[in-house]
């Protein structure tokens, strides 16, 4: 066994994070054969675990997940950065690259404290801080309230117990990767659409480290990589921000990738829903479908898609 690890993966230190680094730590030893002790899991505070209070399209957006691990792998600290992909910026620096995307989970949403939507008694208080969840709850029930709820996984059920309110929503791969399945009820994605890249792991390195992106690439889901990146293109021709409401699902029919998209208000009195087909790796299909949504949308709705970084 090596004196030093043969590669340091930075992770947020929130306990699903966590558990998606053991996952790429796993994945990793199984592929290359090492002992666990071979990789380091070197957890950072990142500034979107510090702040709790606030809505995170108000205090700075995505980066909050990845600025300080960002600046581990520039400085050299860590050698690859695990992440949750539908929490990275769509535009990112030059300097890094994806090395992997991980097997994706399971993309649907879970509803907690109600059998579903319509079952939510009227005038009910639904928390959430993700305007995408936020308009498209309005969209189906205008009656209700939302209320902002942020944490992780354990606080934001610890604050539906204590009353906060009467409802919520949580990722249902989250659930999974914490051990928590059974809890609440899986919405199904095609109607209620999920986050683009919800349920992928990512793992980032360095461009020019060629050795850690020849490990990586051995533990590199080709399938999930295809719909990742296809809906982070989706979100680049979109160019929205943290406060635009946007949805993706992305499916693969045989050689070829169906996308279904949608915006929305963020009141949720309008929602714009398209669908697309096209072959993987076709980016400008996935920028172009974005394009004629913003071009279908009206000029209130385009407003909250000003191309700013996503």
């Amino acid at each position: 066994m090596p004196d030093k690890p043969l590669i340091r993966l930075g992770t947020r230190r929130s306990p699903l994070a966590m558990a998606q680094a053991h996952e790429a730590r796993s994945r990793l030893c199984a592929a290359h054969g090492w002992d666990e002790a071979q990789i380091e899991l070197v957890p950072v505070i990142a500034s979107g675990d510090k702040i709790q209070d606030r809505p995170l399209a108000d205090i700075g957006g995505k980066a909050l997940w990845t600025r300080e691990l960002d600046n581990w792998l520039d400085e050299g600290r860590i050698d690859a950065a695990v992440h949750s992909m539908k929490d990275v910026e769509t535009l990112r620096p030059d300097d890094f690259a994806i090395g992997a995307i991980l097997p994706r989970a399971d993309k649907a949403d879970v509803l907690l404290g109600a059998r579903s939507i319509s079952a939510i008694p009227p005038g009910s208080k639904v928390g959430t801080s993700a305007p995408r969840r936020a308009a498209q709850l309005l969209h189906a029930r205008p009656d209700l309230e939302v209320v902002g709820i942020r944490g992780n996984v354990a606080t934001r059920m610890a604050k539906l117990q204590a009353g906060e309110a009467d409802a919520t929503f949580l990722a249902a791969a989250g659930l999974a990767r914490l051990g928590e399945e059974a809890v609440g009820v899986r919405l199904d994605p095609g109607e209620w659409l999920p986050a683009p890249a919800q349920a992928a792991i990512g793992i980032e390195c360095c461009a020019d480290d060629g050795r850690t992106r020849d490990w990586l690439a051995s533990i590199d889901h080709t399938p999930s990589r295809e719909e990742v990146l296809a809906e982070r293109a989706l979100l680049e021709g979109f160019g929205g921000t943290c406060h635009s409401p946007i949805a993706a699902l992305t499916r693969r029919e045989g050689s070829e990738l169906h996308m279904t998209a949608a915006i929305y208000s963020p009141d949720g009195a309008i929602c714009i829903r398209r669908e697309a087909v096209f072959a993987p790796g076709n980016h400008d299909a996935a920028r172009q479908l974005a394009h004629d949504m913003l071009d279908a949308a009206p000029e209130h709705v385009r407003a909250h898609f000003n191309g700013a970084q996503a």
